[in-house]
């Protein structure tokens, strides 16, 4: 009997390059660059029956009634700080300067700046709304709205260009700095290890969901383990990160109350 063919939707990375099938299931992946443009079709179509997905973006997804499982498979996870940048002759020093300043992000739930927030807030009294957020774009999850203390851009505005004019203080980008620009961590490496030191893991990005429908079939589940073995651990292992992702997403605005592990494996 020929394997079962579910639909996916999964970055490129060293450890999907070649993903195996199963005796019993086969995933058709469909291509789409970047990969967080896989996760609104996710949440607000069920397009695909399996998905990697943004931690924030499922906790968001979950509390929403969404009809999707997470799996303990661990996509790409890093420290956060390298992201957040400013000019380079900026009088900023650090991340403690950021009270009151304006900074820009992609998204107000994307999840580097969830993190980045939560750091702000636990190590450097920064509170999300003690910032002035500029955003581009809408959340994944479409009943959400962005907090009060979060203004969207004029459309066709770019965030590196409005970093450059003076209009913002600082920005999340990604993991190139770029050019005329340095990281607002002084040292962000040395700050990915305190963020270790006090919470004990490194922070997760995307992991992977699939439909619930699918996911309540034990076969299918075991099957889509088999498949992501690379890159399996366990709900203990991702406790940790759950748990610190809902506080975050809760003290942030994004969920109206954090969400436990056993919530999110219920």
């Amino acid at each position: 009997m020929s394997p079962r063919v579910l639909t996916a939707a999964i970055g490129e990375y060293p450890h999907t390059a070649s993903l195996p099938e199963t005796a019993a299931l086969r995933l058709d992946r469909k291509t789409i660059k970047p990969i967080n443009m896989a996760f609104a079709p996710m949440v607000r179509e069920l397009r695909f029956d399996v998905c990697e997905m943004a931690i924030a973006t499922f906790l968001m997804a979950k509390e929403a009634g969404i009809p999707i499982t997470l799996l303990p498979v661990v996509m790409a996870e890093r420290y956060q700080e390298g992201a957040l940048v400013c000019p380079r002759d900026s009088p900023i020093t650090g991340p403690a300067d950021l009270k009151g300043k304006r900074v820009g992000v992609r998204a107000y739930s994307q999840t580097t700046g969830m993190w980045l927030r939560g750091v702000l807030a636990d190590s450097y009294g920064v509170k999300p709304d003690s910032i002035a957020w500029t955003t581009f774009e809408d959340a994944h999850v479409p009943t959400f709205r962005d907090p009060s203390f979060v203004t969207r851009s004029a459309p066709g505005r770019d965030i590196a260009t409005m970093v450059r004019g003076g209009e913002l203080d600082a920005a999340i980008f990604g993991f190139e700095v770029p050019e005329g620009m340095r990281t607002v961590f002084p040292d962000p490496a040395a700050a990915g290890r305190d963020f270790h030191a006090r919470y004990g893991f490194k922070p997760v990005n995307h992991l992977v969901v699939a439909r619930s429908e699918l996911a309540r079939d034990p076969a299918i589940v075991a099957g889509l383990l088999d498949i992501f073995g690379e890159s399996l651990t366990t709900r203990e292992a991702l406790a940790p990160a759950i748990a610190l992702a809902g506080r975050f997403c809760a003290e942030q605005g994004l969920i109206a109350k954090p969400l436990t592990p056993e919530q999110v494996w219920a």
